[in-house]
C-alpha cells in the first residue's frame, strides 16, 4: 500500500472508494473519531551522546582487552571500569586539571584498583586451594572466556540432550529417505542407463 498516501484512515478510505476492499465495520466509528495524529521527526533522529562519552573510547583505544564488557548495563549497579574511568577524568577537569593529566591520573588510578583486584584474588585462590574449596568468580575476566564458556553449555547439550538427539535422528532418516528415492528413481527410468 505505499503508493497510497495519508495514513490508515485515508488509505482505506481510498481503497473502499477504488472498491479494492469491502468497507469495514469499523470505518464509519473510525470517521467519526479519528485517531490523533502526531508529528513526525524532521530528517534524522539526533544520536544521544553523553559527555564522557569521549573518554570512554578513549579508553577502549587504551584498553582494547575491556572492550567486550558493556559500557552500559541497565540492570547493574556497578559502573563498568570505562565509565568509572570517563567520569573520573571529568571529575578531574571540573577541579582545574588539565585533559592529558586528568587522563593519566584516571588511567594510574584504574590500573592501580586492577592490580589490587588481581592481588585479592590469587590471595583468595590459594586460601581457598588450601581449604580445597573452589576459587571464587575473577573479578576480571576475559569477555572472550565469558562468551565461550556461555556457548560451551550450548555445544555439550547436542551430544547429551534427548530432544537435540531425536532431531538430529530425524533429519539423518530424511536425508537417507530422500537419497533412496533419488536412487530409486534413477534406476526404475531407465534413464541413467
Amino acid at each position: 500500500m505505499s503508493f497510497v498516501r495519508g495514513d490508515f484512515l485515508t488509505r482505506t478510505r481510498k481503497l473502499v472508494k477504488g472498491l479494492a476492499m469491502a468497507e469495514p465495520v469499523w470505518l464509519k466509528a473510525m470517521e467519526q473519531a479519528p485517531p490523533p495524529t502526531f508529528p513526525r521527526a524532521e530528517g534524522k533522529i539526533k544520536t544521544i551522546t553523553l559527555p564522557e562519552d569521549v573518554y570512554v573510547k578513549k579508553f577502549y583505544q587504551k584498553h582494547p582487552d575491556s572492550l567486550y564488557q558493556d559500557p552500559i548495563k541497565i540492570r547493574d549497579f556497578d559502573h563498568p571500569p570505562s565509565r568509572i574511568f570517563a567520569l573520573r577524568v571529568l571529575e578531574l577537569k571540573e577541579q582545574g586539571v588539565s585533559e592529558e593529566k586528568a587522563m593519566a591520573l584516571a588511567d594510574m588510578e584504574y590500573r592501580a584498583e586492577k592490580k589490587e583486584k588481581k592481588k585479592a584474588y590469587a590471595g583468595l585462590k590459594q586460601i581457598a586451594r588450601l581449604q580445597g574449596k573452589r576459587p571464587p568468580p575473577n573479578p576480571f575476566p576475559s569477555a572472550i572466556k565469558e562468551i565461550q564458556a556461555e556457548e560451551r553449555k550450548l555445544v555439550r547439550d547436542r551430544f547429551f540432550n534427548p530432544k537435540i538427539r531425536e532431531i538430529a535422528r530425524q533429519k539423518k532418516a530424511e536425508r537417507f529417505e530422500t537419497l533412496e528415492r533419488l536412487r530409486g528413481g534413477m534406476i526404475g527410468d531407465g534413464s541413467s542407463v
